[in-house]
């Protein structure tokens, strides 16, 4: 039996805590951006992240690639810590290994530079070849993003979104990385282009044997582009499960939610209706986060946040954090019934957050 490929790129315990004015001069509020998070990233794996608005995905991404430095805990690249490397040594590693495609490749790109030196400029700052190989690498970029070479000369602002969105992945992947954080690449383009840039990023991830890790509030698409899917609550994983069971088989009560609203054609369901204020990310509640929105939250909801629990043969492929967890193999259909006869009580719990200790 083989074993299991050592991970890429893991997160363990990490925590992101920002200071944010408050009401006084000299007053700050602690922000809690990410906490504990622990993850992992194998080669060739595609890992999506789903979650609401505000949820963390966008820090997560951030602390992958390095450029988000945790407050604490650890981001280790192929086994070694990250932040223990002198800087030096952590830009090449990072800038060799992983690539980054951003939302919106209208702020992304540079737009006083040209298509061939937004793309030159990695393997010039990481010295990769003569100048001539340096120029065939950005026509084989070019050429594996589906990118005219007549464009090579143009602005940024002389193309359309999606050509704009193939040259940040082109850029991405200029020093072929063995990893690629795609931090919501298509939110910013029309839904007709945004087709097409999920299919270039699958044959991209197929071709080149890529992992990656694909970041979107979209979660039927993260669905149906991943491997596995995280589902984030106000900064922290609350449940890790494999891309086919998340729809039907997650056991967390909020990654039920996120996908009962989204519309469906051949069996429509009605949300599962979340009541109850959502928490600040400066005062997040006591317990598990999720509790003062959660048809299923009691008093050990509020003690006390739940340890990760596993299901599935090996014990490894699904993990998620709730005391009450959904029964396995219930419909989202007899959940929306159990949510709607608990809205009282649901209600009742929704007390005042206070920090976690």
């Amino acid at each position: 039996m083989s074993r299991p490929a050592s991970p890429l790129v893991e997160l363990s315990g990490a925590h992101v805590v920002h200071k944010a004015r408050s009401g006084g001069l000299f007053a700050r509020d602690r922000v809690y951006a990410l906490t504990g998070a622990d993850l992992t990233v194998a080669p060739g794996e595609t890992v999506g992240v789903v979650g609401e608005s505000g949820c963390g995905k966008s820090t997560l991404a951030k602390v992958l690639v390095g450029v988000q430095r945790p407050t604490s805990g650890t981001v280790s690249l192929r086994g070694r810590d990250l932040w223990t490397m002198a800087p030096a040594e952590r830009r090449t590693a990072v800038g060799a290994g992983i690539g980054m495609i951003f939302q919106d490749p209208s702020t992304a790109l540079n737009r006083r530079l040209t298509v061939r030196q937004i793309l030159r400029d990695p393997l010039d700052v990481h010295r990769r070849g003569t100048v001539p190989q340096r120029n065939e690498r950005v026509r084989e970029l070019m050429s594996l993003v589906g990118l005219p070479g007549a464009l090579a000369d143009g602005l940024p602002g002389q193309l359309s979104g999606g050509q704009r969105q193939r040259v940040a992945i082109a850029r991405a992947l200029a020093l072929d990385p063995d990893l690629v954080v795609a931090d919501e690449p298509t939110s910013a383009l029309d839904v007709s282009v945004r087709a097409q840039i999920l299919n270039l990023l699958l044959d991209l991830r197929e071709r080149l044997g890529l992992a990656l890790v694909f970041v979107s509030h979209d979660i039927q698409t993260v669905r149906r582009m991943s491997d596995r899917v995280v589902t984030m609550y106000l900064g922290r994983i609350v449940e890790e499960s494999p891309a086919g069971e998340v729809t039907d088989r997650s056991r967390h009560p909020y990654t039920r939610a996120l996908f009962s609203a989204t519309p469906g054609l051949l069996d429509p369901v009605d949300p599962i209706p979340l009541v109850g204020p959502v928490p600040s990310a400066t005062r997040p509640p006591s317990g598990c986060p999720f509790r003062t929105r959660c048809w299923k939250a009691d008093q050990a909801c509020a003690d006390t946040m739940p340890d990760f629990r596993t299901t599935g043969a090996s014990g490894a492929g699904h993990r998620f954090r709730c005391h009450h967890p959904v029964e396995d193999g219930r419909s989202t259909h007899d959940l929306v019934a159990q949510a709607v006869a608990a809205v009282p009580e649901a209600t009742a719990m929704a007390d005042v957050p206070r920090e976690p200790r």
